[in-house]
């Protein structure tokens, strides 16, 4: 398929710039197989079945917005250049792959000082302006700078003249645990403690997965022929507690509804083709476009993206490029609020 092929209009007053307050008051849009229904994200309970998994993705976001200065090029010689990096993944203890601005301007072995006690090296330059750094310290040691030193890493559609510090408790899921993700899990950032009673109530079993989202997430689809597109890897984990309940919600009928895409390319990407997972910790790249066959996930809550981007894409494929195409039309034509803290829909295959 064509890249082409996953563009819409949208006007960019339909991005949201803030999020829904209280979380559980945005809209929803239920995408179900007898049509469109407008509801509200409290309105999940109603649509929630005793025997339900749904499946959260618990990863944490942290500051991953550095600002530093260019302190020593490779060469020995010293040259003040303003640094902009975000974190994208971290590849062993001291070590993260991160997106740099200007990247032309760094080389291998250049010094970066984000603080006085804060630093870091250019150890490796990729492509896409993407490189990885070794930081000064232990583990602890970077990641307490990070927490410290970096900013919320709102994406570049959310403008901001100054730092709002509502952002760094609204750009988090209340369920976040393992610090890691540069992007936040955005469906999972409808939910309170209280819905999450709820659906306990209602007879469904809370699970939950790690992704930790990578700055990827941002980076757009620049190849015509999507299946030439290549995703940046990203880390998860599923344990044996959620591998448990979600095999036992399949042998029992009952349905696994992913929270979020992050979740959604979790289960998939460890699924077996009998539709069992186990526990699983490693790297994922599955992209997910029409025609793929989904094996875990039965219904889908998430957010509404961005023309051509690779979730428009996943959400396509499961519930159908031309059904999509329509509800988005009918979401823009009613001022649902999009992408990260815009409003929700509701998914059936």
């Amino acid at each position: 398929m064509n890249l082409s092929d996953f563009d819409f209009e949208l006007p960019e007053s339909a991005i949201a710039q803030h999020p829904a307050t209280p979380r559980d008051s945005a809209r929803l849009l239920y995408i179900g197989r007898d049509g469109l229904q407008d509801r509200s994200i409290r309105d999940l309970v109603d649509l929630c079945r005793p025997g339900d998994v749904w499946v959260l993705n618990n990863s944490k976001v942290i500051p991953a917005r550095l600002y530093g200065t260019r302190a020593k090029h490779a060469s020995g010689q010293h040259g003040d250049v303003k640094i902009e990096i975000l974190l994208h993944k971290r590849t062993a203890p001291t070590k993260w792959e991160a997106f740099a601005r200007p990247m032309k301007r760094l080389h291998v072995g250049d010094e970066i000082m984000f603080a006085d006690d804060f630093k870091a090296h250019i150890t490796l330059i990729k492509e896409n302006g993407l490189g990885e750094l070794e930081f000064t310290g232990s583990a602890e040691q970077i990641m307490a700078s990070i927490m410290r030193h970096g900013l919320m890493p709102l994406p570049p559609y959310i403008k901001r003249n100054h730092k709002e510090d509502d952002d760094t408790a609204r750009y988090q899921t209340v369920f976040a645990k393992h610090e890691g993700s540069v992007a936040a899990p955005t469906a999972g950032l409808h939910f309170t403690d209280e819905l999450l009673q709820a659906l306990k109530n209602k007879g469904a079993a809370i699970a939950y997965v790690t992704l930790h989202v990578g700055a990827g997430t941002f980076q757009p689809v620049k190849t015509e022929n999507i299946a030439e597109h290549v995703m940046h890897a990203e880390w998860v984990e599923l344990s044996q507690e959620t591998a448990t309940l979600i095999n036992a919600a399949k042998e029992k009928n009952c349905r696994v509804v992913a929270v979020g895409t992050t979740s959604t390319r979790v289960l998939e990407s460890i699924a077996d083709e009998q539709g069992r997972v186990k526990a699983w910790q490693g790297d994922t790249s599955i992209f997910i476009t029409p025609g793929y066959r989904f094996k875990i996930v039965d219904a889908l809550l998430t957010n509404f993206h961005l023309p051509k981007s690779t979730l428009f894409m996943l959400v396509s494929a499961f519930a159908g490029l031309e059904r999509m195409r329509r509800a988005y039309a009918y979401a823009i034509a009613n001022h649902y609020r999009f992408y990260s803290y815009g409003d929700a829909c509701f998914l059936e295959k």
